[in-house]
C-alpha cells in the first residue's frame, strides 16, 4: 500500500499548543508518509515544527462550528493540541494519522529511508559485536568459549549468532540443552566477574514440567561452569517468578532445577513484576503526573498507588543481591524467569552497572544495551508498541526497558560522580526505543532485524548520539572513574520520582537542570583557558 492512500488531506491551517512553556505556534499543517509536520510561514521567527508520527500513542478529535480540535498524546508523554480551520479537514487529518500512525510493517518505517547528513549507512553497527566482550573475557579466563552453534538462528530464534559458552561443553551438548529450556534459552555467560573469579549467566526456565523431566546436558554446563570459576565455588539461581508462580508453570510444561538435579546450586525466588501489571502501573504513573489540579494527599496516594517505584526497589534489590553474590560470596549466578527476556535483562544489566566500572563510562553502556537488550533478545517491537496512553488493550506492551532506565537515573542521582553518561542519554534512549529514525531498536530480535536489513539499510542510533555535537546533552562533566561497587541504597527516603523523564513536559526546568549547564560551561571555559581537550573519558573497553 502507498503511503499517500492513507493521506485523506495533505494539508490544513492550524494553530500548535505545545504546553504551558512553549508559546503557540500557528501556520501550515502537513502530514506526510511518516511525519506531521507544520511551517510557521515566511515571516515567522520560528523553525519548521516536526513529528515522527510513530511517536503517535493515541489520538482524539472533536469539532465544534467550522473548526476542530486534534489532540495528540505521544509515546514520550508529551501531549500536543492541534486547532485545525474546517471540520472536514479535521476529520481527514485525524484519520491519515490514525492510519499512519498504527502500520506495523517493519521495512516501510521511517529509518529504512532516514539518511542524515554527517552519517553513513553501516557505521557503528560494528561497535559492539558479542565477540567484542568475548575478548576481554578471553583475557581474564580461558574458562569460556565463542560458540556460533546459533549462526543460523535455529538453536535459539532470539539469541544472537554468537554467544559465550564453557569451554567444556561441546555445541552438541548446547543444543539439547536448548531443547530443555523454554525458548531454546539454554544458559550462556552474561558477565565476568574477574575481581572473584565468578560469572553471571542467563537462560530462560527449564521445561520440567508435570514429570519432572530432566537433561543431563542442562546439568552438565552448570556444573561446568562452577568447576570453571575459582576453586570450592557454588551457585545460586535467581528465579524472578514468586515461588507459586514457578510451580504453576511445572504445570504447563515449566518449572524449575530441581536441587538434587544441581548440585552446589541453590534457588532463590525474588518475584519482579512483568507483563500488564507493569505496564498499568506505568500508566497510573503517568495519569496522575498528568493531573495538575490535584490535592498534596490525592498526589501521594496515587504516587504509592501506582507501586512504580516500588518496581524500581525490586529490581535494584534483586539485582544487589546478584551483584553480592558475586562480589562478596565468591559464588556464580544463574538468572531466569520464563522467557529470560524481561526482568532476566534487568537484573543481569543492572548487576553488571553495579559492579562493573567499564559499563558505567560511555562506550561501556551503549555496549551494555546493546549486549544484554538488543543482541539478548528483549522484544522491542512488542514491549514498546504503545506507552502509557494508548486506547488499545495492552496485549505485549511492557515498559521493561523503561524500569531499567529508571534504575539507572536512581544509580546517577545516588553516585553523580561514578556515571559518565548523563540523564539526556536515559532520556533518549526511551524516546529512540519507542519512535526512532534509527534502526537500533527495530524488531524483537537479532534474527528478525537480520531477515529485514536493518545493519545494513538503517543507520545505527549510537552513531548518532556519538557525534560531538550531541555529546553535551548526554555526557556527565563531572564524571570520575570508580574502579569500586556501586552498592545503592533502596530504602524509600532514597528512591526518587524520576521528574525530568514522567514530569517534563508540565514544569518549568528545575534548579538542577540550570546548574548542569553552568556546570557544563564551567568545565568548558576551564578547558579553554588551560588549551587542554576533555578529559572526563575513561578508557573505552579494549577490543
Amino acid at each position: 500500500m502507498e503511503f499517500s492512500e492513507l493521506i485523506r488531506t495533505g494539508r490544513a491551517q492550524a494553530e500548535l499548543l505545545r504546553g504551558p512553556e512553549a508559546p503557540p505556534l500557528r501556520g501550515t499543517l502537513c502530514v506526510t508518509g511518516h511525519h506531521l509536520l507544520l511551517s510557521p510561514g515566511p515571516q515567522a521567527t520560528s523553525d519548521l515544527w516536526l513529528l515522527l508520527l510513530r511517536s503517535v500513542d493515541s489520538i482524539e478529535k472533536r469539532v465544534a462550528g467550522d473548526s476542530g480540535t486534534i489532540t495528540l498524546r505521544c509515546k514520550d508523554l508529551r501531549v500536543l493540541q492541534l486547532d485545525i480551520e474546517g471540520v472536514e479537514a479535521t476529520l481527514d487529518i485525524a484519520r491519515s494519522i490514525e492510519a499512519l500512525s498504527s502500520l506495523e510493517s517493519v521495512i516501510t518505517s521511517f529509518p529504512f529511508f532516514y539518511r542524515p547528513k554527517g552519517l553513513r549507512l553501516g557505521d557503528a553497527w560494528h561497535f559492539h559485536p558479542p565477540e567484542h566482550y568475548y575478548k576481554r573475557v578471553a583475557r581474564e579466563t580461558n574458562a569460556w568459549r565463542l560458540s556460533e552453534v546459533n549462526e543460523d538462528f535455529s538453536v535459539c530464534p532470539s539469541y544472537p549468532r554468537a554467544v559465550i559458552v564453557p569451554r567444556a561443553v561441546d555445541d552438541d551438548a548446547l543444543k539439547r540443552s536448548a531443547r530443555f529450556r523454554q525458548g531454546g534459552r539454554f544458559p550462556v555467560l552474561s558477565y565476568h566477574h574477574a575481581p572473584s573469579g565468578t560469572v553471571l549467566l542467563r537462560s530462560s526456565q527449564p521445561l520440567t514440567g508435570p514429570q519432572k523431566r530432566r537433561c543431563a546436558e542442562d546439568e552438565e554446563m552448570l556444573r561446568a561452569v562452577l568447576a570453571g570459576a575459582r576453586p570450592g565455588a557454588r551457585g545460586f539461581i535467581v528465579d524472578t517468578r514468586s515461588s507459586q508462580t514457578a510451580k504453576q508453570a511445572r504445570m504447563t510444561g515449566g518449572g524449575t532445577e530441581a536441587k538434587a538435579a544441581y548440585p552446589g546450586w541453590k534457588r532463590l525466588h525474588r518475584p519482579l513484576e512483568r507483563g500488564r501489571p507493569l505496564q498499568e502501573s506505568f500508566v497510573r504513573l503517568v495519569e496522575a503526573c498528568g493531573d495538575l489540579e490535584q490535592s498534596m494527599d490525592r498526589w501521594l496516594s496515587r504516587l504509592e498507588g501506582c507501586r512504580w517505584l516500588a518496581h524500581v526497589k525490586e529490581a535494584l534489590s534483586t539485582a544487589c543481591l546478584a551483584a553480592q553474590g558475586m562480589e562478596r560470596e565468591g559464588a556464580c549466578i544463574l538468572v531466569h524467569g520464563a522467557e529470560g527476556t524481561d526482568s532476566t535483562l534487568l537484573v543481569t544489566s543492572l548487576a553488571q552497572l553495579i559492579l562493573d566500572p567499564l559499563s558505567r563510562t560511555m562506550a561501556g553502556f551503549q555496549e551494555l544495551v546493546e549486549r544484554e537488550w538488543i543482541q539478548a533478545g528483549h522484544p522491542f517491537q512488542l514491549r514498546c508498541a504503545h506507552s502509557a496512553f494508548s486506547h488499545a488493550r495492552p496485549k505485549h506492551e511492557a515498559p521493561t526497558f523503561l524500569l531499567f532506565l529508571d534504575c539507572v537515573w536512581q544509580l546517577g542521582r545516588q553516585f553523580p560522580l561514578s556515571l559518565e553518561f548523563g540523564e539526556g542519554l536515559l532520556l533518549a534512549l526511551f524516546e529512540h526505543a519507542y519512535a526512532s529514525p534509527f534502526g537500533t531498536f527495530l524488531c524483537n530480535s537479532e534474527k528478525e532485524r537480520c531477515l529485514c536489513e536493518v545493519r545494513t539499510r538503517t543507520h545505527s542510533l549510537w552513531s548518532g548520539l556519538n557525534q560531538p555535537k550531541e555529546q553535551r546533552k548526554v555526557r556527565n562533566p563531572l564524571y570520575v572513574l570508580n574502579p569500586l561497587a556501586i552498592w545503592p541504597s533502596v530504602e524509600p527516603q532514597s528512591l526518587r520520582l524520576w521528574q525530568g523523564l514522567f514530569l517534563r513536559w508540565t514544569r518549568p526546568p528545575e534548579p538542577s537542570e540550570v546548574a548542569w549547564e553552568k556546570v557544563w560551561q564551567i568545565v568548558t571555559d576551564k578547558e579553554k583557558t588551560e588549551g587542554s581537550q576533555p578529559t572526563v573519558s575513561a578508557p573505552e573497553p579494549q577490543s
